[in-house]
């Protein structure tokens, strides 16, 4: 009776240890609606796009000129995004400009919709210029001007001058920049920068590995890999 008493014990015992094991395990692992939510696809239509046009998956970026944080997702984030992804045809990337800092943001905005009108091309190294021009410190300060984008434009040959300064000055360029604000309330957009895959928006727009996993998942559901 002691033997079977004490194989009972032990046998409770390994269920106890492999249970609790299982809950660790489990408990480790992420919830899928911790880092990411299903909305839908945004509507690229009139956007600027970097990669193939028929890569099977898209991300997009809501982002804002003026916003810090869209700044060292530029640096951090959307250098490793190209290199893994878009030069390899399979991601395509967009950016839809987001108004949450005021008349900056629209100048901002105004002055990307001009470059890409004229020369989308050049669209998406002034892009990235303008948020090189960004300053390091005092952030609230105003730096995003007409004097400012005419200066971050002068390296680009391809940019009218005279043709950026008149779209700014006189919104010219403000019909695509309120489908952009169109889009920001219709996908509910509450932070910058806020991505999108495939109709799926990431809780943290910094967790690259999130980002991989959640790429990765969309290429294979696209018999991809």
């Amino acid at each position: 009776m002691k033997n079977s008493n004490m194989k009972f014990t032990v046998i409770m015992t390994l269920v106890a240890v492999a249970l609790l094991a299982l809950i660790v395990v489990m408990s480790s692992k992420q919830d899928p609606e911790t880092v990411e939510k299903e909305t839908k696809e945004v509507d690229l239509a009139g956007q600027p796009v970097m990669g193939e046009i028929d890569a099977p998956v898209t991300l997009v970026e809501f982002g804002d000129y003026k916003c810090p944080s869209c700044k060292a997702w530029g640096e951090m984030i959307y250098p490793k995004l190209v290199e893994d992804y878009v030069l390899s045809g399979d991601v395509k990337f967009s950016f839809v400009n987001v108004l949450f800092h005021g008349e900056e943001s629209v100048l901002g905005s105004l002055a990307g919709e001009s470059v890409f009108k004229q020369s989308p091309k050049a669209y998406w190294d002034f892009h990235k210029s303008l948020f090189d021009a960004q300053p390091e410190e005092n952030h609230d300060d105003k730096w995003i001007t007409v004097d400012k984008l005419l200066e971050v434009a002068k390296a680009y040959p391809e940019i009218n001058q005279e043709i950026l300064r008149n779209d700014v000055e006189q919104e010219v360029t403000i019909d695509q920049v309120n489908i952009d604000e169109q889009l920001v309330k219709e996908h509910k957009v509450a932070q910058t920068p806020t991505i999108v895959i495939n109709g799926i928006t990431m809780a943290d727009p910094f967790d690259y590995e999130a980002i991989k996993e959640v790429i990765d998942r969309e290429l294979e559901g696209n018999g991809n890999e």
